[in-house]
């Protein structure tokens, strides 16, 4: 039987925008980067200010705040990272996320008392090393994807209980071995194990003959396409049981270069199922509108990834692209008599049908019959950059602040 109260939604948050997404819809943890040592480095990320408010913001709602530090820091960068790790320890962050041996003795070194996470980037994908991990401090080991349930079942029964397993439940998944890869530095030089992906795995490819350079042969997996490098998204929200039976204390969503309506809505779906899973473990089972919810941010086709065994349907030859079905039309201010009150993020027009989401709630679906600009004036459309607007709901209805309308 899982351990209900060490379950934990841990969430991405590439900014403080996304980071309020987060803390808004539900997260029992974040994740995110400073401005060094850390593998996202096309987010904004946090400066030791900004870091400093972060972890004050999450720790006012009970939030954890996990820091990574989980590249591979060369010579050059190795004399910065006291300075790094003092900022981390001075902000009150909870725990860092680690990858590199060295950086570990140094963490040891310059930060004794803070928690330890081992990254994803460390492959474990045995006992044996988890537990070696345990004994030279870690806290935590996020394991490496490519494991089944039953192989993540195994570590659990064989390491420390006081060791929490974490593992990847939600978003983008890599085709090299615990995002290992060279081909993005390769072609690009863009370093993959630094921070700067430039996923190439999304691109097509075609191959060349040596004597006939200007004729390009496609690459065919199929007669549908040539991304044969490229792979689905992974969702596990219909098996959070299976997750939580197998040992595992954290679940993460994939996410920090996503935006904050992605992170709003994908840990909302997680938060909810987690909820249902802990109030009835034995019979766990989602509404349909949970299961709906992940399909309404921009996403690949999904799949399980590697916990169901070979994941013989994970890679997607069609095309690199994203499937995306809603926009975002206004982030909602408050509602008072009978009026919403909204900020504008793309148009939307008088006789839309749009749909409201909001923190562990089932969606509601409006029709716009007026909508009133801040100067009071009646307007066809709301299509102004972040215009305030009001329009009307039902007596009674009511949304909190922070609340998602969006339009198919």
């Amino acid at each position: 039987m899982a351990d209900l109260n060490r379950l934990e939604v841990l969430s991405p948050a590439g900014d403080m925008e996304r980071l309020e997404a987060a803390l808004e819809y539900g997260a029992d943890a974040v994740y995110l980067g400073g401005k060094m040592f850390g593998m996202r480095s096309a987010p904004q990320n946090f400066d030791k200010d900004q870091l400093k408010k972060a972890v004050a913001m999450s720790h006012e709602r009970g939030v954890r705040v996990y820091v990574t530090c989980n590249t591979l820091p060369r010579n050059d960068e190795i004399i910065h990272f006291e300075e790094f790790i003092n900022d981390v320890t001075e902000a009150g962050a909870d725990a860092v996320i680690a990858n590199d041996i060295g950086v570990l003795s140094l963490i040891k070194k310059y930060a004794p008392d803070m928690e330890i996470h081992i990254s994803t980037q460390a492959g474990i994908v045995n006992f044996v090393t988890a537990r070696e991990f345990y004994n030279m401090g870690a806290k935590r080991v996020v394991l490496a994807r490519e494991l089944s349930l039953e192989e993540i079942a195994e570590i659990r029964a064989k390491t420390p209980n006081e060791l929490d397993i974490e593992c990847f439940v939600h978003g983008a998944m890599c085709v090299s071995f615990s995002g290992r890869c060279l081909l993005s530095s390769y072609l690009v030089n863009r370093d993959a194990n630094r921070g700067e992906c430039a996923q190439p795995c999304r691109w097509g490819y075609h191959l060349m003959e040596e004597k006939r350079t200007d004729e390009f042969y496609p690459v065919f997996e199929d007669e549908k396409g040539t991304y044969i490098l490229n792979a689905k998204d992974m969702c596990m929200i219909n098996h959070i049981d299976k997750l939580a039976s197998a040992g595992i204390n954290s679940f993460k969503i994939e996410g920090r270069a996503k935006s904050a309506y992605y992170v709003s809505v994908v840990t909302n779906a997680y938060r909810t199922a987690m909820d249902i899973y802990k109030k009835n473990p034995d019979n766990f089972e989602l509404p349909q509108w949970v299961k709906d919810e992940v399909f309404k941010v921009s996403h690949r086709k999904y799949c399980t990834g590697f916990y169901f065994g070979h994941p013989k349907d994970c890679q997607y030859y069609e095309n690199g692209g994203y499937i995306r079905e809603y926009d975002v039309v206004a982030v909602i201010d408050e509602c008072r008599d009978g009026m919403m009150y909204a900020s504008q993020r793309n148009k939307f027009s008088v006789g839309d049908e749009v749909e409201v989401m909001s923190p562990g709630k089932e969606p509601v679906l409006l029709k716009v019959t007026q909508l009133i600009n801040e100067f009071g004036e009646s307007v066809e459309s709301a299509n102004h950059a972040t215009m305030k607007f009001s329009m009307p709901i039902e007596a009674g209805m009511s949304f909190p602040k922070y609340s998602i309308v969006r339009k198919k």
